[in-house]
């Protein structure tokens, strides 16, 4: 029973159960606008998020399931996330949806497996367990991006999403029975005390840590395994793009540290290296690809590819020696950035499905044209995320970016402040594509004039996300010790 430990999985245990008391539930239900499935969903989700926040308090690193699964600080707390985006992300979908054909049943459910498989990835202990997760949250946004069935570009969507994540699952498992076979075990934690003993063959060893590299590289969408991005994050539903980019991203986070920190960081000279290729090269064509992008979701997806690449800077300097301090520094920072970039991500889709109207999609740069003149707040609200994706101060934005840059220069290595430099100059040049849409909303003249509807919800929610975005700007404080007390837990257990 000591094995097994069930209390360390109940929150992954309610959510299954919620999730299938949801699709029950929604057979009988008869309103088209799903209220009663919409709230049930909302209540189920604020319970995990509080179960999550209840097992972070305690502090505690819990195994179970024959140590398949951790329940730990980091996790928990990337999991509370996680799950309050996907609440955040169907409020701002509800309306959305509605007028698509698209509230149905299947977008709750779904949502809720992608968030189930988020959760068993941030609480993996297994390598198994890890592909178990993973497999669970593809196939759920897989079939998300497709529901839209009157949709080419929808259609077209989820089959190249469909076909490159398989692609990028392949990798991972490949990369993962390399380890296997050279380790002996699929055990994260046996894994890294079979690394540390330095009689493993090191071929093997590498072959497999280049395989996972580059099956993590696909999942956060970065450089030279982006394809699938824009093309995704353009083609989907605009409701489905906010679920892909958002908690997910959390996900891929937690499996990086989980495989890489956890479980190699014996050959982390090795996967170092390569994550720093990564992240230049996302920094570079990210930045220099959305410059071209007329098209608004186009545009955002070589923004992630962008952030995506700076995040990965955080675990590039950090394993050098034995210094343990450094190390937390640099994956603190890097976790405080992917939760930042999450919070301001939400936002600003939630600003585009809002402009966006039945029979309508509000997806090119041009779409947003004088909103400060249809709407002050509103317009005020979109600047305030595009200068944090800008990292303009006071934004929550600008600290991601400095946390990052200086847990880099901290290292004193030659190398690593070059890294820095180049990193500052590739944000000057996103800074352009930002600004530019700020200039659009302020000095041009407006060519759409319909009235922007909204419900009291999305009204008050979209507030709180733009306000919580420069409180965590001002006071970026409270949430960084947040982030440093989870990883600093989860590199000493």
């Amino acid at each position: 029973m000591n094995a097994m430990n069930w209390p360390a999985a109940y929150p992954e245990i309610f959510l299954l159960l919620a999730t299938c008391v949801v699709a029950l539930v929604d057979l009988w239900t008869t309103d088209p606008k799903r209220v009663f499935t919409y709230r049930l969903t909302q209540g189920s989700l604020a319970i995990v998020a509080l179960m999550y926040l209840y097992q972070y308090d305690a502090g505690l690193s819990v195994y179970a399931m024959q140590r398949m699964v951790v329940a730990d600080p980091m996790g928990n707390l990337l999991a509370f996330f996680a799950t309050v985006a996907v609440m955040i992300s169907l409020a701002y979908a509800r309306p959305y949806a509605e007028g698509r054909d698209m509230l149905k049943g299947e977008l709750f459910t779904l949502s809720m497996f992608s968030l189930l498989g988020i959760c068993v990835m941030v609480s993996a202990n297994n390598f198994l367990v890890v592909y178990l997760g993973l497999e669970l949250m593809s196939l759920s946004l897989y079939a998300l991006t497709a529901m839209r069935r009157d949709s080419l570009n929808a259609t077209e969507a989820a089959m190249k999403y469909f076909v490159l994540g398989a692609l990028a699952s392949g990798f991972l498992l490949y990369g993962m029975s390399m380890m296997y076979g050279a380790t002996g075990s699929l055990d994260i934690g046996e894994v890294f005390k079979a690394i540390g003993t330095g009689q493993i063959h090191e071929a093997v060893l590498i072959f497999g840590v280049v395989f996972i590299v580059a099956g993590l590289a696909f999942k956060l969408g970065a450089v030279p395994f982006h394809m699938w991005v824009p093309d995704v994050y353009q083609g989907a539903p605009t409701a489905v793009t906010l679920l892909i980019g958002g908690a997910p991203k959390l996900a891929a986070f937690a499996i990086t540290i989980r495989l890489l920190v956890e479980g190699m960081s014996g050959v982390a000279e090795h996967w170092q290296q390569m994550l720093i290729v990564l992240a230049v090269g996302s920094m570079a064509i990210g930045n220099l690809a959305a410059i071209a992008q007329s098209n608004l979701k186009r545009m955002l997806a070589y923004s992630t590819i962008a952030n995506m690449g700076f995040m990965l800077l955080g675990l590039t300097p950090t394993v050098i020696g034995t210094n343990t301090l450094s190390a937390a520094n640099g994956y603190s920072s890097a976790m405080f950035y992917m939760v930042t970039y999450v919070l301001t991500t939400l936002g600003t889709f939630g600003v585009i499905m809002l402009l966006s109207r039945q029979g309508f999609e509000s997806e090119n740069i041009d779409d947003l044209k004088g909103l400060s003149k249809r709407s002050p707040w509103y317009a005020g609200v979109m600047a305030i995320f595009m200068f944090s994706l800008a990292g303009v101060p006071p934004t929550v934005g600008f600290y991601a970016k400095f946390s990052v840059l200086q847990a880099i220069v901290s290292t004193n290595v030659y190398g690593y402040i070059v890294l820095a430099v180049a990193a500052v100059v590739f944000s000057l040049i996103g800074a352009f594509y930002y600004l530019r849409l700020v200039k659009v909303m302020y000095f041009d003249e407006p060519t759409d004039t319909a009235p922007i509807v909204a419900s009291g919800e999305v009204r008050a929610l979209l507030s709180l996300n733009g306000a919580a975005v420069l409180l965590f700007g001002l006071m970026p404080g409270g949430l960084m010790v947040l982030c440093v007390n989870a990883i600093g837990k989860a590199l000493t257990t």
